[in-house]
């Protein structure tokens, strides 16, 4: 069964769906975390086979994306994100079908960071899954040339003064081809762009508000990781580009109960290949049945 539901978050109402098993009894609960750019729909694949294992699992958008309320629109705000996600779970554990007490949090991306930082505040959460999560930007991004990074750094300073100056943000494009203002321009865009959207209607939007990236900069999930007292799972790419294994990997050396599972494939192949999906999932289940049934 899948509810239609909201909830508010710091004056802000975020839009979300509730995907319940059959029963009445409580269950435990994954609160699904969505990244950078992204959108809860295309979350909904998980949520499906979380439910039809018994868990009960809640879908949002952050307020500035998809459903949500928020302005300005495509703007990733990461203290905002946060105060979203900790709504999130309040309105889980108040809800009926939910056992308060068994309560996971479930990243993508900067959506992993986002349930590592809230997990180590909150000693409830029973559990983390963190899937390709971001823990601070790669030094070098492969195939960007200098004069492309320049580019993007000043149209994050733009943005930055425009949204100082109470002025509308100044967007570019999230996904690009070599050479284009992008935040990420790579060969496979159009690949990249389609697995973003899954050749489905989405309210994902290849725009975005560049000066979240300065937030980013500044943001240390891996702090938040040593702080953990649930346990914490660390699902990475091995040729992942954007969230690297050699950056992702110290999240769960970090964190006290932290591991890690490895898959061959990128950062994208956790979009587009579901027999891929499959095995990580099936992971992420075993993974949570242990942890929800040692509260």
């Amino acid at each position: 069964m899948r509810a239609r539901v909201s909830f508010t978050a710091a004056g802000v109402r975020c839009a979300g769906y509730l995907y319940l098993p059959a029963g009445s009894e409580p269950v435990p609960c994954l609160v699904l975390c969505h990244g950078f750019s992204g959108t809860m729909d295309r979350l909904f694949d998980y949520a499906e086979r979380f439910a039809a294992a018994g868990f009960a699992a809640l879908v949002f958008d952050y307020r500035g994306f998809g459903e949500s309320d928020g302005e300005p629109r495509q703007l990733p705000d990461v203290d905002g994100q946060l105060a979203d996600v900790r709504a999130a779970m309040a309105f889980a554990r108040r809800h009926e079908r939910v056992d308060p007490d068994r309560v996971l949090l479930w990243g993508n991306s900067l959506g992993g960071a986002h349930a590592i930082t809230v997990a180590a505040d909150d000693p409830r959460i029973a559990g983390v899954v963190a899937q390709i999560p971001f823990n601070g930007f790669p030094k070098k991004v492969e195939g960007r040339k200098t004069a492309d990074t320049l580019r993007l750094l000043g149209a994050i300073l733009w943005d930055a003064l425009r949204g100082k100056l109470g002025l509308t943000p100044y967007y570019i494009p999230m996904v690009g081809r070599p050479g284009e203002l992008a935040v990420t321009a790579t060969p496979e865009a159009d690949q990249h762009i389609q697995s973003l959207t899954g050749g489905q209607e989405t309210l994902w939007r290849n725009s975005i508000a560049p000066r979240g990236l300065l937030q980013m900069m500044r943001y240390r999930p891996a702090d938040a990781a040593a702080r953990l007292a649930c346990p914490l799972l660390v699902c990475v790419a091995a040729d992942d580009r954007e969230t690297p294994l050699e950056t992702t990997r110290p999240l769960a050396d970090r964190a006290p109960q932290g591991e890690v599972r490895s898959y061959p494939g990128t950062h994208f192949t956790f979009y587009t290949d579901p027999s891929f999906r499959d095995r990580v999932v099936a992971d992420q289940l075993d993974f949570c049945r242990r942890t929800s049934a040692q509260v």
